[in-house]
């Protein structure tokens, strides 16, 4: 198997199976026991705080652990939005943009109920957020801004500190979906109220996230669950302190190949790419001509070649034709129609990413294969 799905999963780094496998039973305790075997959890879970804090530029107590990046998003959406509405505030704007994940999408549209006004913004042809349809949306008072800083069928990087700055300027909460950028590319929080985190696009498991919480200026969110008010009282119930450990190593191992592991990636993509476009004339990469994370490639096959096509007959090949979340759906990607794709130009397109055990050996082979198989089809 040549496992080119970096962006939907990535395997649990051998570091972080060994650091997560003693707090599932030698040290087993509950990290809001306060005796000293629950302590020692507890220890190890702000170890862990501190690494995913330092990874993006935050504090430790910034830092809120959730089962994931979509329950994150639900939190920063749902949340600060209803904070505005119990304090009173007259703001009921909700913006964010069309090629969001699922999550996002769906938490901003059921707002709608609540007495909100979703506005999903348009993307331009290389799925970029226009800072001027943001600036004009923004000009009825809104409550709060929601634009993921990396895309994750195109791997598109949003303009954040732009678009940051003029959710600040019109006084509205900032949000950014980080799920498939931290990790890949030193990001900033300058301006962001609210960023969501998940470890399994690091390297680290599945059923972990967290939810950057800015402190100064403080933002603030209504908690979606009831309970015992753990993580400051924004995220009740008891921690996975072995999948804290995980998501703490994977983070600490993430930043510090920060400086080398994006050129590698960018290296092996782009080498995969010139391959595919060499063997597949008519070939076009979508996301081009603007910023786009080191290990992604999503580009359209020539006509006539259909991408699930092409995914049947390499079963030995893991990718995919769009997000993860919405593979059981038959329709064209709606991240790539929003960006102006004909449907039938969309069903031609696959999703390609490279990771930390990608070899150029895998590249080699996955390309020819590749090209064999479309040029029959």
């Amino acid at each position: 198997m040549i496992y080119l799905d970096y962006f939907a999963t990535t395997p649990c780094a051998p570091e972080v199976v060994d650091a997560m496998l003693p707090w599932f039973t030698q040290d087993f305790a509950n990290p809001h026991s306060t005796h000293g075997p629950g302590q020692k959890a507890a220890h190890a879970v702000e170890v862990a705080r501190e690494h995913v804090a330092a990874l993006i530029g935050a504090e430790a107590r910034e830092i809120v652990f959730t089962s994931g990046a979509t329950e994150a998003n639900n939190i920063a959406i749902k949340g600060a939005a209803r904070h505005v509405q119990r304090m009173g505030g007259e703001r009921r704007r909700v913006i964010t943009s069309a090629v969001e994940h699922k999550c996002v999408l769906e938490s901003v549209k059921s707002l709608e109920s609540e007495g909100f006004e979703p506005v999903i913004l348009p993307v331009d042809r290389h799925g970029m957020v226009d800072s001027a349809s943001l600036e004009k949306a923004l000009s009825v008072p809104t409550a709060l801004v929601s634009i993921m800083a990396a895309n994750n069928e195109t791997g598109v990087l949003q303009d954040i500190p732009t678009l940051s700055a003029l959710a600040r300027q019109a006084g509205a909460v900032f949000h950014t979906d980080l799920a498939q950028m931290a990790g890949k590319l030193p990001v900033s929080l300058e301006h962001v109220d609210l960023a969501s985190v998940s470890a399994h696009k690091m390297y680290g498991p599945k059923g972990v996230g967290a939810l950057y919480v800015r402190r100064r200026p403080r933002a603030r969110v209504v908690p979606l669950l009831s309970g015992g008010g753990q993580e400051r009282g924004v995220r009740s119930g008891t921690l996975p302190t072995p999948l804290v450990v995980g998501f703490g190593e994977a983070a600490r191992i993430a930043r510090g190949a920060l400086t080398v592991e994006p050129e590698r990636l960018a290296q092996l993509r782009d080498a995969l790419w010139q391959k595919l476009r060499d063997g597949l004339p008519g070939s076009v990469l979508n996301g081009a001509k603007v910023p786009r994370l080191p290990g992604g490639l999503n580009f359209c096959l020539p006509k006539g070649v259909s991408a699930l096509d092409v995914m049947a007959h390499l079963p030995d090949i893991a990718m995919s034709t769009g997000s993860a979340c919405s593979a059981a759906e038959l329709a064209p990607s709606y991240v790539l129609t929003a960006m102006g794709l004909p449907e039938a130009e969309a069903s031609r397109c696959l999703r390609l990413s490279v990771g930390r055990f990608t070899s150029n050996a895998e590249i080699d082979r996955a390309a020819a294969l590749l090209v064999d198989v479309a040029r029959v089809s």
